[in-house]
């Protein structure tokens, strides 16, 4: 239960957060910090299962058949990650207390901020494919609140849709590799996957698999070609650049490289794309990191480039490469979130990022100073800093890499230029910003020391690049060896971990780097110079474009078919429909099967001539809007009869009921529209229609004799079966919608509240003036709500209560349930609106229907997830006998409590739709029972 509780820790955090925020920053920051500390805790005792190389799994079945389960897995790997979630997600909590102003919305901040958290640890914690697919998508959704915190700015808006977009579309390619890998392997849990590494790479289908999960991973970790969007994602908030941009968000692609390293590493497809991919994304992110004037954009290309080199380490497929990976993924976390923060504690104390501007602050700002120095130093790989080691592997392992003849010396050659470009950048994040002259036209001046805890998290991560860098087997070692054991699926070889490895060639290689990067920085000038000759590429400009052009070309596709007539998108419907159906139907052969036309009595065929009469006529005359109303009611009916006269009584009862309040509903509408439609489409298109009507009506015909007189076995057998013994109930429907299929009721119910919200938001501030007068030019009457229906309502509104309470509770076991209560009850109420008026049933049913649709919904799903607490996959009901005296022995089943989320759903999104347009009414302005009183005493005292 520790894994689940982990994850679900930071979700609740999130919900409770806001509740702190009235107590200050303070108060809020200590609150957010609490799901972190527990859930380090709850890891704790797991930690000698896997310093012995176990695993801890924990899993509750969610949706067995599609493969989707609430599944955990804590192995050396995502302890790794989990770690360093956590523990620098703590001290983003701490730095943002301070960072943020007294008068920005930090409730909402840490909300998302502990929403990121959760997801994140779902990622990491996850065993099972698909959730973690879910968790995936909510990083990206949880990054983009965050990355625009700062709404006012435009910038900021533009690089969080930037970042949606690209992480986004990275996600649906992901999801199509993981479902390939599903089917390749047969399951979609982690532990299957990793074990089914050669049958997955002899698959004819690896090639599109692995290319699909790349896709995902070079996105979300901003790989090249689609690195651009880091950068412009730094216009968040610093905490959310510390935490998403270095730490965490950034290194989710990498971890999954590293989590599907056992099953998709070690072929050629796998070496050329994802090293080269690395190799490519090093040098940019590193070039164009030395040219850039503001601090927070140097420190993300700098972290494109580090990211690029992960990256280029897993794509080596050697396991030391991989070891190495894994090693540089915690120093990099450790030095580029202590920079960020670095670089935010300057921004706040000077009001500005640009280096052209900062320099000198050594005098102002010493301890600062010297803090983000030595994580500069330490990502410029300075010897005694954990940066250097990491870097020295990625040396070595560069030089072990045998490529064909020339290409050989091209790994070498290129990691020793991302090193001269590292020493460069940092050089000059060191030299520009602390010394290099004095301070120029800063917004604040003179800029001083940050409050004292603002710099504990930085102190903090700056003493990990120094224990790291001088003690690195004692610091990292064994959360090394146990991460890298999970990631290779296998034993690790021999690595040492040393502050020196004597004098060798990678030793060599970072002593060009060191020198070569002083060089540069000491010829920055001509650099820059250089540099500018070449136009500068604006990403940005170029993905607004790119947005910009495809917009207007679906505009243009729009235009085209979409011109707000009604007639069109039905006609190129289903002349669509009968387009692509035609060719295979034809080849198929449509014909009477064996089993022969079913025998029909005088009844039924009375009953179809009706309806058939009914609809041709709606048809007909459907210009004049009350009589096509009154004819289509008559059809619906009619098909309420065919299903009691077929043996399906609760369709019949459902039909009834959806007839009556779409009756009403279409009223409500037809009250605000002309009574009568003019003619205005010509005879040709007509005669076009009614052809094209005609054929899809005939191809319908043709393919439900074929089918319903074919000899087929129905499913229907195995819940008649099942019903009783599996649901507790004799009503096989219900039992179907409430149990067996309970996962679809769920989604159209929600649907359903979904619609009637949309309705409620369109027509809130909508006014429409009603005609005059009828149909004929009689002018309405001034009695809006008759007498006569005012003493028939009021009275069957017990009534219908009491027959609604009594379909809904019988439901499980004759006809009736949750959905055709729900409707009655809502006729009912209706009822109220329609024959009393807006005011006077407001006043005695003071509901708040948007609350009633929550409500049903909430019921709905504690009564899915009440079946994880027994081990049960969601929505698993179950069912028992009670005896009570005088009531006697009687059935309760726990799907009751979801059918009664079912009945509250439909009650709220129903009603919330109709009073929603009856309040469009000129009758209709909703008033208190003071104020309707106070209105009726000023009527009086004119009179008199």
């Amino acid at each position: 239960m520790s894994l689940p509780l982990v994850v679900l820790l930071p979700f609740l955090g999130a919900l409770a957060a806001p509740l702190f925020a009235q107590g200050g920053r303070t108060a809020i920051a200590i609150a957010s910090s609490v799901p972190a500390i527990i859930g380090l805790a709850a890891l704790y005792p797991h930690w000698a299962t896997l310093a012995d190389g176990g695993i801890v799994e924990t899993s509750y079945a969610w949706m067995p058949s599609l493969g989707l389960a609430f599944s955990f897995r804590l192995d050396g790997l995502s302890l790794l990650f989990a770690l360093l979630i956590m523990i620098i997600g703590l001290l983003i909590i701490l730095y943002a207390r301070y960072y943020l102003k007294p008068y920005e919305n930090v409730g909402k901040f840490y909300a998302l901020l502990l929403c990121f958290k959760g997801s994140m640890l779902g990622i990491v914690l996850s065993s099972n494919l698909l959730l973690m697919l879910i968790f995936w998508e909510l990083t990206s959704l949880t990054s983009f609140l965050l990355i625009s915190f700062w709404t006012h700015k435009k910038d900021a808006r533009r690089g969080a849709r930037m970042a949606l977009a690209v992480t986004g579309g990275g996600g649906l390619a992901l999801l199509a590799g993981i479902l390939l890998i599903g089917d390749i392997v047969g399951s979609y849990e982690l532990s299957v996957v990793l074990a089914s590494g050669e049958l997955i790479k002899n698959h004819s289908l690896y090639p599109i698999a692995l290319t699909l999960v790349l896709l995902g991973a070079f996105t979300k970790s901003a790989q090249f070609p689609f690195h651009f969007w880091l950068p412009h994602a730094m216009q968040a908030p610093t905490p959310v650049s510390a935490y998403l941009h270095s730490a965490t968000m950034v290194k989710a692609g990498i971890f999954l490289m590293a989590r599907l390293y056992p099953a998709l590493a070690g072929t050629e497809q796998w070496f050329y794309m994802v090293s080269f991919t690395g190799m490519a994304t090093l040098l940019i992110g590193a070039y164009v990191a030395m040219f850039k004037h503001d601090l927070k954009g140097l420190l993300a290309h700098s972290t494109v480039s580090h990211l690029g080199l992960i990256t280029l380490l897993f794509g080596m497929g050697t396991n030391l490469a991989a070891v190495a990976a894994v090693f540089h993924v915690i120093n990099h976390a450790i030095f580029k979130a202590s920079l960020f923060m670095a670089a935010g504690i300057i921004d706040h104390e000077t009001g500005t990022r640009d280096m052209r501007q900062i320099n000198g602050l050594w005098r102002y700002m010493p301890h600062t100073a010297t803090l983000a120095m030595v994580a500069a130093a330490s990502m410029a790989g300075v010897p005694l800093l954990n940066g250097f080691i990491s870097k020295e592997m990625f040396f070595a392992e560069a030089l072990e890499l045998n490529l064909p003849g020339i290409w050989a010396y091209l790994p070498p050659l290129i990691a020793t230029l991302a090193g001269i470009f590292a020493v460069a950048y940092s050089a000059r994040f060191i030299h520009d910003v602390f010394f290099n002259g004095k301070p120029k036209n800063l917004p604040i001046f003179p800029p001083h020391e940050p409050p004292r805890y603002m710099k504990i998290p930085v102190e903090i991560l700056v003493f990990a690049c120094l224990a790291v860098g001088m003690f690195p087997a004692l610091s990292v070692g064994p959360i090394l060896f146990a991460a890298a054991s999970a990631t290779l699926g296998g034993p690790v070889p021999d690595y040492k971990l040393a502050v020196a490895h004597g004098f060798n060639l990678p030793l060599l290689m970072s002593f060009a780097a060191f020198a070569g990067g002083l060089l540069m920085y000491s010829q920055r000038k001509r650099f820059f110079a250089f540099h500018e000759r070449f136009k500068e590429i604006d990403e940005k400009a170029i993905f607004e474009a790119f947005v910009s052009r495809t917009s207007e070309l679906a505009n243009g596709i729009t235009a085209r078919i979409e011109n707000g007539s009604l007639q069109r998108y039905a006609m190129l419907l289903v002349a669509s429909v009968i387009a692509v159906a035609v060719v295979p139907l034809t080849t198929m052969g449509i014909s009477i099967g064996s089993n022969g036309l079913s025998p029909a009595d005088w009844p039924t065929l009375i009953g179809i001539a009706v309806l058939v009469v009914c609809a041709l006529a709606t048809a007909a005359l459907h210009r004049n809007r009350f009589y096509a109303l009154v004819l289509l009611s008559v059809v619906g009916l009619m098909v309420s009869l065919g299903f009691a006269r077929f043996s399906a009584p609760d369709l019949a009862m459902t039909q009834l009921s959806v007839e009556v309040v779409t009756i009403v509903l279409l009223m409500l509408a037809l009250y605000y529209m002309p009574a009568w439609t003019p003619i205005e489409t010509p005879a040709g298109r007509r005669t076009r229609d009614i052809l094209i009507a005609g054929a899809a009506g005939l191809g319908m015909t043709l393919v439900t004799l074929a089918m319903l007189t074919q000899p087929f076995t129905s499913i229907s057998d195995f819940f008649l079966e099942n019903s009783k013994p599996g649901g507790g109930g004799t009503n096989v429907v219900n039992v179907i919608l409430v149990d067996f299929r309970g996962f679809d009721t769920l989604g159209e119910i929600a649907v359903l509240g979904i619609a009637a919200l949309g309705i409620f938001a369109m027509l809130r501030n909508t006014a429409m003036t009603p005609p005059s007068t009828d149909s004929l030019g009689n002018v309405w009457s001034r009695d809006a709500y008759p007498m006569m229906l005012q003493q028939v309502a009021r009275p069957m509104l017990p009534l219908a209560l009491m027959i609604s309470a009594y379909i809904f509770l019988r439901g499980h076991n004759l006809p009736g349930g949750g959905f055709i209560a729900g409707l009655i009850t809502a006729i009912a109420l209706i009822l109220q609106y329609v024959a009393n008026g807006m005011s006077w049933t407001q006043d005695r049913i003071s509901v708040k229907y948007h609350n009633v649709i929550g409500l049903g919904l909430l019921f709905a799903v504690i009564a899915g997830a009440g079946s994880f607490a027994f081990g049960y996959p969601f929505l698993t009901s179950t069912f028992d006998y009670i005896s009570w005296p005088v009531v006697g022995k009687f059935e309760v089943a726990s799907a009751l409590v979801f059918d009664l989320g079912v009945y509250l759903a439909v009650i709220g999104a129903t009603l919330l739709a109709l009073v929603s347009i009856g309040r469009l009414s000129p009758h209709s302005a909703i008033t208190s029972r003071s104020e309707h009183q106070a209105t009726v005493n000023n009527e009086q005292g004119e009179s008199h």
